[in-house]
This record gives structure tokens, sequence and C-alpha cells, in this order.
């Protein structure tokens, strides 16, 4: 019962925040503060008040609408919330409790959470997620070193926390370099700039967190599904061109949850994990 409580806890907390990563997904993107103004209506500029703004309760007593202008209010706004709030259950009962796991990844999914839906609607992923998530994930090595397995002990000394950020750093340069590098080989291929640089920075972000190994499989994963979806739009569309960063995230989460199964399942556990340990 004490746990369910908990649980219930999270959700109304996730589900909090996820009202505030809808106000960073449709201002970051126009360069506008998330502090101020206080939320108001996009159509109708008429400010929300408190009760206005209650996840999901809001919306159903509203029925979707403005109650000034009767504006329909987007779906995305209620999908946000659910999903931030069942993210944010999902890592406590993986990570069994409050971890610092735990918290590290809650940085990490919301960071994934806005810049999926800004990538999607305006093909931009915003600096303040990528790269002040890359900085969140490096300094957040140095303190919880479990993020890179290793487990800081009372006797473990400097040298686990300096090796912990050693692999969030490394995580950066190949996270941010493979993707980088992808990009340039598709620019001379197809004549035109064919990878965004907040997808260079957004990989960047996923190495710092999940450090070089994982990054680098992330690489290798988010194609099949971007792939799938492009030749979808293509047909739908005629237009080539997607936005490639919730492919990136997709194939982070694979990788977090299902790294170690799919590159033993590759690869054998031959010679990679040597040269992981001596890194």
């Amino acid at each position: 019962m004490e746990n369910f409580i908990i649980e219930v806890a999270i959700f109304i907390f996730g589900a909090i925040l996820g009202s505030f990563l809808n106000v960073c997904i449709v201002r970051l993107p126009l360069e506008k503060s998330v502090v101020r103004p206080r939320s108001h209506c996009v159509n109708c500029k008429k400010m929300i008040a408190w009760y206005d703004n209650i996840p999901f309760i809001s919306y159903i007593l509203l029925k979707g609408r403005c109650r000034h202008c009767k504006k329909d209010i987007s779906l995305r706004y209620v999908l946000v919330e659910l999903l931030t709030a069942v993210t944010f259950v999902g890592l406590y009962r993986y990570y069994d409790g409050f971890t610092g796991l735990y918290f590290s990844y809650l940085v990490m999914f919301s960071g994934f959470i806005v810049a999926t839906f800004v990538d999607f609607e305006h093909r931009i992923i915003p600096d303040e997620i990528s790269v002040g998530g890359m900085f969140a994930g490096l300094i957040l090595s140095i303190f919880i070193p479990e993020l890179h397995g290793l487990h800081a002990r009372a006797n473990s000394g400097f040298m686990i926390y300096a090796q912990s950020f050693w692999r969030s750093f490394l995580g950066v340069l190949i996270g941010g370099g493979s993707i980088y590098a992808m990009g340039r080989l598709g620019d001379v291929i197809f004549k035109k700039e064919s990878m965004g640089g907040g997808d260079v920075k957004l990989m960047a972000m996923v190495g710092a967190f999940m450090g070089w190994k994982l990054v680098l499989l992330t690489f290798f994963v988010a194609p099949f599904f971007g792939a799938i979806y492009g030749i979808v739009e293509k047909i739908r569309t005629k237009d080539s061109a997607i936005a490639y960063g919730p492919f990136l995230v997709l194939g982070a989460i694979i990788s977090l949850f299902y790294g170690e199964q799919l590159i033993q399942w590759i690869i054998g556990g031959y010679g990679f994990y040597d040269i992981h340990q001596q890194l």
C-alpha cells in the first residue's frame, strides 16, 4: 500500500512536470522564456487560471477548449503530461526506488520528451535541451558513477569518479562525432545538408548519460526506425527530409534497456568488453 501511494505521488509529480515540459515545447523553439509570462492561451493570449491548468482534469472539465476563446486545446498537452507521468513511474519501478540512476534518467528522459515533440513540429532541437542535457550528463557522471557501470564504495577514492567522468566525456565525443561524420558523408553524397547540428548535440547528450558503448549502439539502431518512417513520409508527402531526433531518442531508449543483450547478440561479447574495461 505504501509503495502504491508513492507511485501515485510520483505520477502526479510527473504530470505536473509534464505541464512544464509543454511550456518548453511551445516556447523554446520561439526563443521565449519558459518562466515569464505565465501560462496563457496560444490563440487569445488570455492568462490561464490555476484551476484551468490542472493536468488531465482541467482538459476534461473544459472539454478540450479554452475557457475564453473556445479554441480547441491541442491533445498534445494531455499526451505529454501522461507520457511524463508514466515515464516517471516506470523508471521508479525499473530502478527500484529513488536511486541515483533514477534521478539521472529523469533528467535525460525529460529532455528526450521535449526534443522529440519540438523536432517533429519544428525540425529543430533546442540547445537548452541538447547542450544543457550534455552538461547535466557530464556533471551527474562525476557524482553517480553507476551511470557508466561503476560502483562507488567507501574506499573507492577519487579514481572511480574520474573514470566515470572520462566515460561520459568519451560518450560525448563518440556520440556527437559519429553523427557529425555521418552528416558530412551525407552532405557529399546528396549534395545538400543531410544532418542538422541539433542531432549532433542530441547524440552528445546521449553519450554524456550513457557512455560511448551505448551511444555507439544508438547510432546503429536509430537508422532502422528512421528509414521506415522516412519511406512512409516519402510516399505520403514526396518529401525525403525527416525529423531524425525522435529516432535517435528511440534508439537511445532501446540501447539503454536492451543494449547489453543486443551487443552480446551482435558480437558475442568478445574483445569489445575487454576494450570497454580498459576505458
